[in-house]
């Protein structure tokens, strides 16, 4: 979970009949130090992210990924993609959605229509919460056993149907689409831009460097700034043009529409948030 992998890569095969571990001492440190806390997980949890080793810098030096280019030795952090809940959670918490009630039932989010038409015996409806429940954390999203949440399945969230030790982990196209189309995420751009509008006050480039800060925690580069501002220039251009092409993308979702703001400026913006959303990036954790 810290660091991309495990002491010894496949977890569910650990032992003598497996993969040796690279640092079998480190192992054994961890073990005797987790019973002699009492079974304490967040005294072990502490412990690994306040190391010096997990601290490190992700990029490395270039003699480092020359000597180990899969990280085995841990001489660098890891870069690995967000777990697909915490994806889903990523894009609400920077638009500003993300409910942060804890415990209670699961909850329906957006789902494409018709996605259950085929779930027989007997037939079953998807009812869709509304309200705050529908920007709710990916934990507690309902769960059909053979009809995955499309949107966490195209994230390689397991099935549940058996206890997964080490989840797959892959990089595809359904990925983009998903986090360019799937509702919940046009609705967090859109929020996002409100968010953009808002709370920074300032041209195109000075609201393009706090959506960055927001998103990324970093400053855009000079090769990042002058595209977003071009994007946002093209976009205002055609929502301009077409004010029902900006209304209907602003009606996405059930989160309430700011009436103090320009629904062309808010379009444009939402396509910049939308980009910064889909940015490998935004959904990489390093």
């Amino acid at each position: 979970m810290f660091h991309g992998q495990g002491l010894a890569k496949p977890l569910d095969d650990l032992g003598a009949q497996g993969e040796w571990p690279t640092h079998p001492e480190l192992l054994d440190y961890l073990a005797v130090e987790f019973m002699d806390s009492g079974w304490d997980m967040k005294h072990v949890v502490r412990l690994m992210v306040t190391c010096g080793t997990y601290r490190q810098n992700a990029s490395g030096s270039k003699d480092d990924r020359d000597k180990d280019p899969y990280n085995k030795w841990v001489a660098r952090q890891g870069t690995f993609p967000l777990d697909g809940e915490f994806v889903r959670d990523n894009a609400l918490a920077i638009s500003g959605l993300l409910s942060q009630r804890m415990f209670g039932p699961s909850v329906r989010p957006y789902q494409p229509e018709g996605y259950w038409e085929f779930l027989n015996f007997p037939k079953r409806k998807y009812d869709q919460d509304h309200g705050d429940k529908i920007y709710r954390r990916g934990l507690y999203t309902w769960w059909q056993r053979t009809f995955l949440n499309p949107s966490l399945l195209n994230f390689d969230v397991p099935s549940h149907e058996e206890c997964t030790a080490e989840r797959t982990r892959s990089n595809t196209p359904q990925q983009a689409l998903t986090l360019l189309n799937d509702i919940t995420y046009v609705e967090s751009a859109r929020c996002f831009a409100a968010r953009i509008m808002k709370e920074c006050n300032g041209d195109t480039p000075t609201r393009i460097k706090w959506a960055y800060r927001t998103a990324l925690s970093r400053d855009p580069s000079a090769a990042e700034l002058p595209v977003l501002a071009a994007l946002y220039d093209k976009h205002h251009q055609r929502y301009a043009a077409d004010k029902p092409a900006a209304e209907k993308l602003l009606a996405t979702g059930e989160a309430p529409v700011p009436k103090n703001l320009d629904a062309t400026d808010l379009a444009a913006w939402t396509s910049v948030a939308r980009t910064i959303l889909n940015l490998h990036e935004t959904i990489t954790r390093n």
